[in-house]
């Protein structure tokens, strides 16, 4: 399984790192590379998308042609992990939970609705306890200006919720070979959201 991580922003090499681990975990044959062009689309099973400034990001994939790439890829089954700001370009539809609807460029892929800066700015970054379904424990999550999957339909599900404030919130959700959180997974020193969307995006690689 030949898995890329977009590499224009964010923690590009602490996915390598993490997804590395989680092959080897799963007992399945792998390679993990950086994806800049389309070309290194082309040449990937699978995608991972990390967090950052999704606008940047978007608008950096979208001038190299590596948006359109990837949005031809997933519609062929190609499975990607969206993290934080890849989680929104991941998004059917996206607002911002200051500025109100928010156009940037999108893979769109996704039946999700995603509110950016739910939680706040920077200084309101925290950690906190995430449920999800089949995780026998809560998986800490690291949120930065992390945005907040408000909901979910058509084949999407959320499948796991972070108590903030008293709310119960949308923190994680898979569609098929697709998978989105609104939190940094890379950076919790804990594998088991990249082992859980590898086994899952297993049955939708290409053979």
């Amino acid at each position: 399984m030949r898995v890329g991580v977009l590499g224009f922003q964010g923690g590009v090499y602490e996915h390598v790192y993490t997804t590395r681990r989680a092959l080897e975990e799963v007992g399945v044959s792998g390679s993990v590379g950086i994806v800049k062009k389309p070309a290194d689309v082309d040449a990937v099973d699978a995608l991972i998308i990390p967090g950052g400034e999704s606008t940047t990001i978007g608008i950096l994939a979208h001038r190299t042609g590596v948006l359109d790439r990837i949005r031809e890829r997933v519609a062929g089954g190609m499975p990607v992990l969206g993290t934080c700001a890849g989680a929104i370009i991941m998004a059917e539809k996206v607002s911002d939970r200051v500025l109100g609807e928010k156009s940037q460029p999108l893979i769109g892929s996704m039946s999700i609705e995603v509110v950016r800066n739910y939680f706040g700015r920077q200084r309101e970054s925290f950690e906190a306890e995430i449920s999800i379904e089949g995780f026998e424990k809560a998986f800490r999550g690291v949120f930065i200006r992390s945005p907040a999957i408000k909901s979910a339909w058509g084949r999407a599900r959320i499948v796991g919720w972070v108590n903030y404030r008293g709310e119960k919130v949308g923190a994680v959700a898979v569609q098929d070979g697709l998978m989105a959180t609104a939190f940094h997974p890379e950076l919790a020193g804990d594998t088991r959201i990249h082992r859980f969307w590898i086994e899952r995006a297993l049955a939708f690689v290409k053979k």
